[in-house]
């Protein structure tokens, strides 16, 4: 299949607009980093268009080296233990009902940025008691007491994300493991947490793959499932297989629910935190948000 040129489908709205501009200065002045633009999401024009994004914590320079992923990797060279405390003052000035964070993986740190994380969470409660939290978090090498750091802070939706199916984990996550993945999102889950993960389509994964990864999901009784198309970042990176086509990723969404999770939203431009405000709605059922805005994008 010729990959060069992306299909019809597959249009980013440009950033611009008083809302893309109140967001870039909101991020600018609390010298926050984004996932929006460290893994360059094609959806950052439309969500911060609309008052909309990801904040990233722990810093911008990820310890791993996964080969879809856009965020610079490396050593990372500070701990910033007062940027709880800024992502919480940026939920507050924003009046959000709705956030979520991610973050690098520091894997040079002794507890993985569990204790930053914890904190995180800890200040946004604090300062914003009405605002439903979701973070989407690394795998802290599957160490689950790390885990529990970030579970005892109380998020109200914990995502965790497989990626991709199970042959293509290795050269496409690197230092990921898929059933590790799979134990974390597991361990969240038998503690009473709605979960989610998300996956990526056009990597070089076979159909039977793609059921068999949605069973999966829905085996560890995962709540909220995301499938977008996998947009390779620059030429070093893994290289795009395929466009998938809306049809597809309609078939995909039916499954998954046919399967019993709760909530599947599959399309080409699906991201993680894209409109997860909404995504949390239809799980719950209720509407808690009562307002357009979400720290979400991507």
């Amino acid at each position: 299949m010729d990959t060069s040129r992306k299909p019809s489908w597959l249009r980013a709205r440009l950033p611009s607009g008083p809302g893309y501009s109140a967001v870039r200065k909101l991020v600018d002045d609390h010298q926050l980093h984004t996932v929006c633009q460290s893994a360059q999401c094609p959806n950052l024009g439309e969500c911060w268009s609309r008052g909309t994004a990801t904040v990233m914590i722990l810093g911008n320079i990820c310890t791993r080296s996964c080969n879809f992923c856009a965020i610079q990797t490396g050593r990372p060279t500070e701990l910033d233990l007062g940027e709880p405390v800024r992502v919480a003052d940026a939920v507050a000035k924003m009046g959000l009902r709705h956030c979520v964070i991610t973050s690098v993986a520091r894997d040079e740190l002794v507890d993985g940025g569990a204790g930053v994380w914890a904190a995180t969470i800890r200040a946004v409660r604090y300062r914003n008691p009405q605002t439903a939290i979701e973070v989407l978090v690394p795998d802290f090498k599957g160490r689950l007491d790390l885990v529990d750091q970030v579970l005892a802070a109380k998020p109200d939706i914990f995502n965790h994300n497989l990626e991709t199916v199970e042959r293509l984990q290795r050269p496409v996550r690197v230092q990921a493991r898929y059933d590790r993945s799979r134990q974390v999102l597991r361990h969240a889950k038998q503690q009473g947490f709605t979960t989610k993960t998300g996956i990526m389509l056009g990597l070089g994964e076979r159909q039977d793959e793609i059921e068999a990864t949605l069973r999966d999901i829905a085996a560890d009784r995962t709540d909220i499932l995301t499938i977008g198309q996998y947009l390779q970042p620059t030429a070093q990176h893994w290289k795009i297989d395929r466009w998938v086509h809306p049809d597809e990723f309609a078939r995909w969404k039916a499954f998954g629910l046919e399967v019993g999770i709760g909530v599947v939203e599959s399309g080409a431009m699906v991201r993680s935190s894209y409109h997860a405000d909404e995504q949390s709605q239809k799980y719950t059922g209720v509407d808690h948000l009562n307002t357009s805005n979400a720290l979400a994008g991507t």
